[in-house]
């Protein structure tokens, strides 16, 4: 595949039918890291983050009230159950914000300019993965995305870690809103009315070590999961907090706001992997953070899934060392990684050795055949029927990355069905709509069976799942 093609498929989301020429690839690639649209107009349309918990906080308190309240019959049919009814209203509502924002995420992404950076923009959303199955989570997935990696993938890992680990997403799809310090002022004093003992919530300290830094079997433990949880007690979001107290100490605050509190904070010194951190309130945790961002662990465990993500399912150790080297050296800074992996050999070898998940083939399908505006759950129905929900891979660890996850028979015929009902929408002649975007790569194969299509449409679905298209 020639240099040109790679750098529209490989690393961006796919050619478009009206792409106009790159004559020099890397150096379109590297313009891009240079800068590019983080709030376009499809972002500036949807509702802002405390409109999202305002709304939701009002559904939340609204099913709360209702908890422990009897139906006035015994008899009383379940579908009239008001609690029942409050929360479906509530997820509906949650929904629709889910909805509109894949739409925006779609139309970002084939429209964009900078597709190298609308990719890396997924693929650390992935890294950093929220999924929208919790009432809480749903309206805030997308907002996670648009908001803590939009605004840093050109910027610092350290600075990205940070926005990520405090964005309301996070704090409530793991949990850490409900994390109270047992020994806290709170804590105490509800432990001391004999309500009960409070106790610590682990899940997103230990995500972040296993997961968003060091990676797995790197030499943590259990105690420092504990300890840096501890560290992250009073990180909360407002207005959606845990127990009527805790909300109450967060009222005065925007909704959906970061929040430390120090009424929930376990006071005391942590050690984290060896080291002593200082009681310092909400400074504490963010000293972990910030260590963890530059640990050796952590520039291993990033540059292994960005080179596995451009260049191979099983990169070459080579070019994951050099990667780590500069990641090291600049402290981090992603620029400088993202212009390594551009300048690798590796990442320009001619076999497409990347299988395409649902999600870029359906942008990069879009994009070859003009589609610039889709209705919002036509959008969110295909994600769902190839497979790849968008934001809900149903665990912290995101969606797999590797050809063995997406192309297996079953996955196959979703695209091919897709496939026909998109080609049978548009009119497009294959043949040279498959040269435009492929040139030279484009296979004798792939050519003599756009060929011997029965009609235009058939052509078209037949290009959509060729070997050229399915992978990268």
């Amino acid at each position: 595949m020639p240099e040109r093609e790679i750098a529209l498929n490989r690393f961006g989301l796919g050619a478009r039918g009206d792409e106009v020429g790159i004559d020099d690839p890397r150096g379109w690639l590297k313009m891009q890291l240079r800068g590019f649209e983080v709030r376009p107009q499809a972002l500036r349309a949807l509702p802002i983050r405390s409109e999202i918990a305002a709304q939701l906080a009002d559904n939340v308190e609204a099913v709360r009230a209702l908890v422990g309240k009897k139906a006035a019959s015994a008899q009383v049919d379940s579908a009239a159950d008001p609690k029942k009814a409050m929360r479906k209203e509530a997820r509906q509502d949650a929904r629709g914000q889910h909805i509109a924002q894949v739409g925006a995420r779609m139309r970002m992404a084939v429209v964009s300019e900078t597709p190298f950076i609308e990719r890396l923009v997924h693929f650390w959303a992935n890294h950093f993965a929220v999924s929208a199955d919790k009432l809480v989570t749903v309206g805030f997935a997308g907002m996670l995305e648009f908001e803590a990696i939009r605004s840093h993938v050109l910027g610092r890992f350290g600075d990205m870690l940070l926005a990520v680990e405090q964005h309301p997403a996070m704090l409530l799809y793991l949990d850490q809103a409900q994390s109270i310090g047992p020994d806290s002022p709170l804590g105490s004093r509800i432990t001391a009315r004999g309500i009960r003992k409070l106790g610590l919530n682990e899940n997103l300290a230990r995500e972040i070590l296993e997961l968003h830094t060091l990676g797995v079997r790197t030499g943590y433990g259990q105690n420092d999961v504990t300890e840096f949880a501890r560290a992250m007690t009073g990180w909360t979001v407002a207005g959606i907090g845990r127990g009527p107290a805790a909300r109450a100490l967060t009222a005065n605050a925007e909704p959906g706001a970061f929040l430390f509190v120090p009424q929930i904070h376990e006071p005391g010194d942590r050690t984290v992997l060896t080291r002593r951190y200082p009681d310092g309130g909400e400074a504490q945790a963010r000293a972990v953070l910030a260590d963890l961002a530059i640990h050796p662990a952590t520039a291993e465990h990033i540059v292994t899934k960005l080179a596995q993500h451009f260049v191979a399912d099983d990169p070459p150790p080579a070019l994951v060392a050099r990667l780590k080297a500069v990641f090291l050296k600049t402290g981090g800074d992603l620029p400088s990684v993202y212009a390594a992996l551009i300048d690798a050999p590796e990442a320009w070898v001619p076999t497409q050795s990347k299988f395409k998940t649902p999600w870029e083939w359906s942008v990069s399908t879009f994009r070859a055949l003009g589609v610039k505006e889709t209705p919002d759950q036509a959008v969110v129905a295909m994600l769902a029927e190839l497979g790849q929900p968008v934001w809900r891979p149903g665990s912290p660890a995101g969606y797999d990355d590797v050809a063995v996850h997406w192309a297996g028979p079953d996955a196959l015929m979703k695209r091919v069905e897709v496939a026909q009902r998109l080609a049978s929408r548009v009119s497009v002649d294959a043949r040279a709509l498959g040269l435009k975007l492929f040139g030279g790569a484009l296979s004798a194969d792939t050519q003599a069976a756009i060929a011997r299509a029965g009609d235009g449409a058939e052509a078209v679905a037949l290009l959509l799942v060729s070997p050229e298209f399915m992978r990268r």
